[in-house]
């Protein structure tokens, strides 16, 4: 069922004969090639650059967390959603491939988590580098040296600003002097899945001379998925999607294929310069989202005695999307003797070219679609982006107790995109006599055209002056002084109430089209950090920030509403402030739907990391408070319901974060972490919660108050991982290791208002067995060991649930209320082979 595209093959065969033409050089030989940065250097310990000086995460004053890739191996981590419920103060929304899956720093969120497709930014509370280059990318996590998690804001050390946290994927850098790789697979079923799914992967380190190699890898992904569209029509326009007649079941609806590669060349031509090239590459075809509609009211039309299951969804059409990432990174560290200067330059782009299923939405405005028996409406959206950046940084040697950090940023990133929403045969249900609506025909139905554009540029210095008072106290201050600008443009447009003639805007033409000067925005300003950290002993640091955090405002994409009209049968635009939008002269916007401005955050922190047990146990803590000033907030537009980003009043988070390792013995280890998180709004805020009021789909506003719980983050996550090795007497080993994971309810709106829903706290258990060879491991696994069934986001809430009549009386079911959902149990083998070391 599953096969690969043409564009997966071109992309393979270039990365692949690069990596052989590499091994082909030189004959094989393995010697010494250096340690890596993230190398252990104790039980519990290892090295990390998240200071932008290689220290031990116990010897760093603030709260990081280092996944190091035996951590990521050993528990078979291969994305981001795997891997950060093993990190404490930050959750992640995991909605699957198709709509990209927000990351919550410190419950620093107030959007309806579910909302939105194809997030690229990751919710824009974190900053995500690849090595040194900061662009999001939900990378696969094959082939990395290690992932930092650092929380609180970290804009005097970084170029990009970053409102609550930082995630810096290190790849393996290439190794002079050695010629080394490894080839990797697994085959596994999901309980759910009616085939297997299978993963395949290659590295090749080739050491060409000894200051020139290059390192690649290469990795498919063939996710079986598990969630059937049970309700999908056989022809979209004339089977009537709320009878049982002409729908089909697609099974395993949500399957990704997904090719990642990266090819790097590194070069050292004298002992004080180190430059590597990169170039990555990720496609994903996703072939439908991962939701479930089994709390909703719908029917399973297919059989009329049984309803929508737990791992159904009842769309009316497939909703495949194409993912591109590429990336060209150029990394070059000078050693200046009383500095060293690294500078990053990087390229990449992102596309996106997907469809869904709009029906949702259009019955539920009431505009006259539900009247259509045969109505489905899908939508086709196509977007790219284009990041240029530079990140300069120096930051000093030697052991003084002076040290200092100084860098310099520029950003420049494009992004363009349209979305076309296609009614077939609505038109001639709704012209003929008994309707008379009399709107244009078109061959290709399209309903609904919106464009976006916009042009981001920023520059930023930054910087830290640090000091050591008596080998013990070190004071350090920072700073950062940002600028940008933002040009944006946006357009919507009706076509069935426009001539046949009209013709919709390329992706060129979009990109191309003049901005907006009502769109324009720029801002700058300075932000501070001061740090004090205090060794007690040598097991002991403690330390106190005062950090403040920045995120650039932006556009919500949507055109400007027209002016007033009771007769108007279309609204989907957004407002600006003064406008009227209803019939009484107090119907009057109070605020612009168009954009958003920028907001800030300043984060109180303490904590302290301690070393226990002669080394074997480690034990981390840091308590903070935040004020979160000017947030951004997930609001819906007067008109039409559509999700948009408002400023509100203000917002706060405390909490507690905890993390412990201890080797009990040599052949026991065992990892947990717990944080706790309360993060509320601090002042009133008008019109934050779009309602739904029965009977039908008429609509309102609901006031955010003082107090209301933030949406999107549990109040309390704990994990745990534990692992016993036992060795044989042949010298290999077996290792078991199991895992627990665990968040607490979950509101889907702020307060709990709007008619929100609560997703229910749940657990999560894996366990896996492994037997390690010299060369070789293979590894049986169980993941979601008991099979628990866990709802991680929501679209929508139970309100529209509300069924509609069309003009014949039969019923139509709305489906806009559906959960995001965690894999079933999956059972697994999973294989590795190491050579030429």
């Amino acid at each position: 069922m599953k096969k690969r595209t043409t564009g997966h093959i071109t992309r393979a065969a270039l990365l692949s004969s690069t990596m052989i033409a590499a091994a082909t050089a030189v004959p094989a030989f393995a010697q010494d090639g250096g340690e890596a940065a993230s190398a252990p250097t104790g039980d519990n310990v290892i090295v990390v650059t998240a200071t932008r000086r290689e220290a031990s995460v116990q010897d760093i004053p603030l709260n990081i967390a280092a996944v190091g890739a035996e951590q990521i191996e050993e528990q078979g981590l291969t994305e981001l959603s795997d891997l950060l419920p093993f990190v404490p103060g930050i959750n992640i929304v995991d909605r699957g491939g198709r709509q990209g899956n927000p990351v919550i720093v410190r419950g620093l969120n107030v959007d309806a988590i579910g909302s939105g497709d194809g997030n690229n930014d990751g919710g824009g509370t974190v900053a995500t580098y690849i090595g040194e280059i900061p662009v999001f990318v939900d990378l696969k996590l094959n082939d990395l040296e290690r992932v930092e998690v650092l929380l609180g804001p970290q804009g005097t050390l970084y170029g990009a600003g970053t409102l609550g946290g930082a995630i810096r994927y290190i790849p393996r850098k290439p190794q002079f002097g050695e010629t080394t790789g490894s080839v990797r697979g697994e085959v596994s079923k999901f309980d759910e899945a009616s085939s297997l799914s299978y993963e395949a992967g290659m590295t090749l380190n080739v050491g060409l001379t000894d200051t020139f190699a290059i390192r690649g890898s290469l990795d498919w992904t063939d996710n079986s998925g598990f969630i059937d569209y049970v309700n999908v029509v056989d022809q979209i326009g004339v089977t009537n999607p709320d009878t049982g007649a002409g729908l089909s079941r697609v099974k395993d609806a949500d399957g990704e294929q997904t090719l990642s590669g990266r090819i790097a060349a590194r070069w050292e031509p004298a002992p004080w310069f180190d430059a590597t090239l990169t170039y990555y590459y990720q496609e994903a075809d996703i072939e439908g989202r991962r939701v479930s509609h089994w709390r909703n009211n719908v029917p399973g039309l297919l059989d009329s005695t049984a309803s929508v299951g737990r791992y159904e969804a009842a769309f009316r059409v497939r909703e495949p999307n194409t993912i591109t990432n590429d990336l060209i990174a150029l990394e070059m560290v000078a050693d200046l003797g009383f500095a060293e200067l690294t500078s990053a330059t990087g390229w990449s782009t992102f596309s996106d070219d997907g469809q869904r299923d709009q029906t949702n939405l259009l019955i539920t405005l009431e505009y006259s679609y539900e009247l259509f028996p045969g109505f489905t409406a899908f939508t086709r959206e196509v977007g790219e982006e284009e990041r240029i950046n530079q990140e300069i940084r120096l930051v000093s040697k030697g052991d003084g107790p002076f040290n200092w950090i100084l860098g310099g940023y520029y950003n420049r990133f494009d992004a363009a995109g349209s979305s076309s929403e296609f009614v077939p045969n609505y038109v001639q249900y709704v012209n003929q006599p008994a309707l008379g609506f009399g709107l244009t025909d078109r061959p290709d139905a399209l309903e609904y055209f919106s464009t976006a554009r916009s042009r981001l540029t920023e520059a930023a210095v930054f910087g830290e002056l640090g000091y050591t008072f008596f080998d013990q106290l070190t004071v350090t201050l920072g700073g950062r002084y940002y600028d940008y600008s933002l040009k944006a443009a946006s357009t919507v447009d009706f076509p069935l109430f426009e001539p046949l003639s009209y013709t919709p805007l390329t992706l060129d033409q979009v990109a191309s089209q003049a901005f907006d000067p009502a769109l324009a925005q720029s801002d700058n300003g300075f932000l501070f950090k001061a740090n004090v950290s205090w060794q007690a002993s040598d097991d002991l640091l403690l330390y106190a920030t005062v950090s403040e955090g920045y995120r650039i405002g932006g556009v919500n994409g949507l055109g400007e509403c027209p002016a007033f009209d009771p007769n108007a049968t279309q609204g989907a635009c957004a407002l600006a402030p003064g406008q009227q939008f209803g019939p009484n002269p107090t119907d009057i916007s109070a605020r612009d739907e168009r954009q958003f401005s920028p907001d800030t955050t300043r984060n109180y922190e303490i904590g302290f990391k301690s070393t226990l047990a002669d080394g074997a146990l480690t034990f981390n803590g840091a308590f903070y408070y935040i004020d979160w000033i000017d947030p951004q907030l997930g609001s819906a537009t007067v008109n039409a319901n559509i999700p948009i980003t408002v400023n509100g009043s203000g917002a706060s988070s405390k909490g507690v974060e905890l993390s412990a390792s201890w080797r009990a013995t040599d052949r026991f280890q065992l990892r947990g972490n717990f944080s706790y998180t309360d993060s509320t709004l601090t002042a009133f805020t008008p019109d934050l919660i779009r309602t739904i009021t029965p009977p039908g789909f008429g609509s309102g506003f609901e006031d955010g108050q003082d107090g209301d719980r933030l949406p999107g983050s549990p109040k309390t996550q704990f994990s745990l991982f534990s692992a016993y090795n036992l060795p044989l007497d042949n010298g290999d080993g077996l290792v078991f290791n199991g895992s627990l994971t665990y968040q607490s309810s979950v509101l889907t709106r702020a307060g709990g208002r709007g008619s929100s829903f609560t997703l229910p706290g749940f657990a999560v258990a894996n366990a896996a067995v492994s037997y390690e060879a010299a060369n070789w491991t293979a590894t049986l696994f169980v993941d979601n060991l008991f099979d628990k069934f866990a709802e991680t986001g929501a679209i929508g809430t139970p309100q529209f649930n509300q069924t509609v009549t069309d003009f014949e009386g039969g019923t139509v079911y709305p489906r806009a209320f559906s959960t995001h959902i965690l894999p079933p149990r999956q059972i697994g083998l999973r294989f590795s082979y190491n050579f030429g070391q």
